[in-house]
């Protein structure tokens, strides 16, 4: 049996699946989140080998560290995924919820009701906890899920998918709701976005190759966008304390994802006193500046951390302890700036002025814009939506941390006492 046969079989198994989980009740799908959740627990040793196994992998082959970093699981993430299972599970239920109910002039009862999607496909690299994530929230919407991770995860990602499986079994759902490409092929990458008479949505979670690849390839609707571009606009009015603390979380917290800090733009007029306060605190955390000249003339090159910026550093995603310094004269010069090396992924704006912070969130053309916060809470979880199977940057179906309603469509419901058309 072929690899594309495989796939095909595969999807008309998630299809067949999809449809008996849309049937089902909150409480079968609640019961099999909380029995993830604590199988995550009972089953953490074999889950904490199989992740061993891709770590020493990836060092024998020389992974970077931001994507070791993004590899690792340890009993404190896992406890963190768990967390995440049973926030999600003490959601409301999306599917079947009635909105925009009203009343014709004619009588007719109309409403919209929320429906699965049906089958998503999910296209990741290094992350393993995607799988899950991922697993949570179809399951919860109503939706079936094809995995295909990337070959530095593939024992992290077996495992999990295995634990998701056996225990959504356990639940009474079937366990095709949840399947996992184990195969590392990336041929199988393209055949996978060949599937549209079975897959419903295809969401890539990677960098900007894997993205543009679906882009071009995939027959059935993609979330393409998702590359991230973060900017933290410092203003002239801002709290220096403040905007110490929003930089240094929004770069070191967690500096291998998409939310975290990549240009650092300071208002002049602040930015003698305040760049070598940031500059001496991110450097104690070994964050490397790419400077322009004029934030070089306030640090200098006394350290092997201050660097020359070139063209390449605006508009850049490091995913690293690496951030661009840009000086600007203006809050329009900010926004300039933004507008034109921006992803529309996430902007920040520190600023005790409420006409600039007016005026920053009116401009900017993000999937999130943040007054006086770190970059780092456009996060599912953080915005109360237990996880994100994305962060879409598209503007069209949804924008943002996609959490459960961005898993559903909707259709007509329209109820009447015998009308007929004129």
């Amino acid at each position: 049996m072929d690899d594309m046969v495989d796939l095909q079989s595969m999807g008309k198994r998630a299809r067949q699946a999809s449809r008996q989980l849309a049937q089902l009740p909150s409480t079968v799908k609640d019961r099999a989140l909380e029995t993830i959740a604590d199988n995550l627990h009972n089953r953490q040793d074999e889950l904490l080998r199989a992740n061993g196994k891709d770590i020493t992998t990836g060092q024998n082959t020389g992974l970077p560290d931001n994507i070791l970093g993004r590899l690792l699981l340890d009993s404190t993430k896992l406890e963190s995924i768990a967390d995440d299972i049973r926030r999600i599970a003490a959601l409301p239920d999306p599917t079947g919820e009635n909105y925009d109910i009203r009343t014709l002039p004619n009588g007719l009862e109309i409403s919209r009701r929320r429906t699965p999607l049906g089958v998503i496909g999910v296209i990741y690299e290094s992350r393993p906890n995607v799988t899950i994530d991922i697993s949570a929230l179809c399951l919860k919407s109503g939706n079936a899920a094809i995995l295909r991770g990337g070959k530095e995860a593939i024992n992290s990602n077996k495992a999990l998918a295995a634990v998701v499986r056996d225990s959504i079994f356990s639940a009474g759902i079937p366990r095709d709701a949840v399947q996992f490409i184990e195969s590392p092929d990336r041929t199988l990458v393209s055949k996978m976005l060949k599937l549209s008479g079975y897959i419903d949505l295809m969401i890539p979670r990677g960098g900007a190759e894997l993205v543009r690849h679906v882009a071009e390839e995939a027959t059935m609707p993609a979330v393409t966008g998702g590359i991230g571009v973060c900017h933290t606009y410092v203003d002239r009015t801002a709290n220096e304390d403040m905007a110490v603390e929003i930089a240094y979380n929004a770069k070191t917290s967690s500096p291998y994802v998409c939310n975290a800090l990549d240009t650092l733009l300071i208002h002049t007029d602040v930015a003698p006193t305040l760049l070598p306060k940031i500059a001496s605190r991110l450097g104690a955390s070994n964050v490397t500046l790419n400077c322009d000249s004029r934030a070089l003339s306030i640090l200098g090159l006394n350290s092997s951390l201050i660097k020359a910026a070139t063209d390449l550093d605006w508009g850049h995603e490091y995913l690293s302890l690496t951030a661009a310094i840009k000086i600007v004269d203006s809050l329009d010069d900010a926004l300039d700036h933004i507008n034109t090396y921006g992803s529309g992924h996430t902007d920040v704006i520190v600023t005790e002025d409420h006409t600039s912070a007016t005026r920053f969130l009116d401009i900017v053309d993000s999937s999130v814009v943040m007054v006086n916060a770190s970059s780092r809470f456009n996060d599912g979880a953080q915005f109360g939506l237990g996880a994100e199977v994305a962060i879409s940057t598209n503007k069209t179906h949804a924008r943002g941390p996609m959490g459960l309603q961005e898993l559903t469509s909707y259709k007509w419901i329209v109820v009447g006492e015998g009308q007929v058309r004129n």
